[in-house]
């Protein structure tokens, strides 16, 4: 077995790799799931509503997290394992299945494949938060969001690949495959744990939520990441409708995001180690409002290049600096309950901001929209100003 517990390297590649998963996850929902319902002729507001509810179970996240810490004798590691079976048995099952003949078993296959990274996703979380500390929290957290976006990216070009090549039962018996490699590292890796002893969760968790510093957190997270709701819904509507780009274009272009996330994810989890977390998240956010509002000159697909880029790079600067602040205020007593909470509430934010984009951008044009996405960023800076961090002693 391997100690992780003062290899960085291998804190890096073990947190990295398990968020690959997720990022796998999310291609194959967003972007093979809805063009293979396409292909079968189901209709685009029942192929929205099935993709908008197998991603719920990423809002859910306070309801995976206290099991784990209720459990948390068995670790971490052993919820990591169990959701990885649940995702890539589902994974296998959905691949023999035609969602023109049988879609609710197919849409439901999904939404357990998702719960299953959703266990994934909180314990992997309250592991990092065990064995991080102040000194490579933000760096665990870039190398983490970086193995997811990158996953994403990939995902997004080689799933359609697939799918268009051989049929989309394929892309999903490869999904399950690469999740079932990823899971073979937690295996060799032994776990280490600050606590063993079972927690009264609910009594922590009001304990915890009652401190001012919390409180604000919880207020600032989905703040933080309404806007990259916003932007992930209006560019492709904006590409298509506003300068009348082709799908294959659309495709190209909105692999950009992704991978500029990732790179951002990486830096920004260095400089939050080295400058702090509220003087990081002023300086990506303040160049986040700017290029977001700059978008409205972006009337080439060439300029809506360079800017989309850009802006994914800040956000995955900010949201890397944001996710070390919620495990500094977290109990690890709690921790995959406490960062969930911060967590789900972020996905809030980031989904209901998406969810209300269609509507602003007919309301109001793309232009205007753009601007309000660029004006959110002013409460979250707001709050931001709030809160006071201090070191805490667990």
């Amino acid at each position: 077995m391997i100690s992780i517990d003062h290899k960085r390297g291998l804190k890096y590649f073990l947190f990295g790799g398990l968020y690959v998963s997720e990022g796998l996850m999310i291609a194959i929902t967003t972007v093979a799931t809805s063009l293979y319902l396409r292909e079968k002729a189901v209709s685009i507001p029942v192929t929205t509503l099935i993709v908008g509810i197998v991603n719920v179970p990423w809002m859910l996240k306070f309801v995976w997290g206290p099991i784990v810490d209720y459990f948390i004798r068995l670790g971490r590691r052993t919820f990591i394992i169990l959701g990885g079976t649940l995702s890539v048995s589902c994974m296998f099952l959905v691949s023999f299945i035609d969602p023109s003949v049988s879609l609710l078993p197919f849409t439901v296959l999904i939404f357990l494949s998702h719960v299953g990274i959703g266990f994934i996703d909180v314990s992997t979380d309250a592991w990092a938060i065990d064995v991080s500390t102040d000194k490579d929290r933000g760096k665990i957290n870039g190398s983490m969001f970086a193995g997811q976006y990158g996953a994403w990216a990939i995902g997004a070009a080689v799933f359609p690949l697939v799918g268009s090549q051989y049929g989309y039962q394929y892309a999903y018996l490869l999904n399950a495959v690469l999740i079932l490699l990823i899971l073979l590292f937690p295996f060799i890796v032994t776990e280490t744990s600050k606590v063993k002893v079972k927690e009264k969760i609910a009594s922590l968790v009001f304990t915890e939520f009652k401190k001012k510093t919390v409180l604000l957190v919880a207020v600032f997270s989905p703040l933080v990441f309404m806007n990259e709701g916003i932007m992930s819904y209006i560019i492709p509507l904006y590409m298509r409708d506003g300068l009348g780009m082709s799908d294959v274009q659309i495709g190209l272009i909105s692999m950009i995001f992704p991978v500029f996330l990732a790179v951002g994810s990486l830096v920004g989890g260095v400089v939050t180690d080295k400058i702090g977390r509220k003087s990081t998240l002023y300086v990506f956010i303040g160049l986040n409002i700017v290029f977001t509002a700059s978008l409205i000159f972006a009337d080439s697909w060439w300029t809506l290049s360079v800017i989309y880029g850009i802006i994914g790079f800040l956000m995955g600067g900010h949201s890397t600096a944001s996710c070390a602040l919620f495990m500094d205020v977290t109990n690890p007593r709690i921790g995959a309950t406490q960062y969930g909470i911060f967590t789900g509430i972020a996905n809030v934010g980031l989904n209901g901001g998406g969810m209300i984009t269609g509507t602003m951008a007919v309301a109001l044009g793309f232009s205007r929209t753009f601007l309000y996405a660029a004006w959110v960023f002013g409460p979250a800076l707001l709050v931001l100003y709030f809160i006071r961090i201090t070191k805490r002693k667990w």
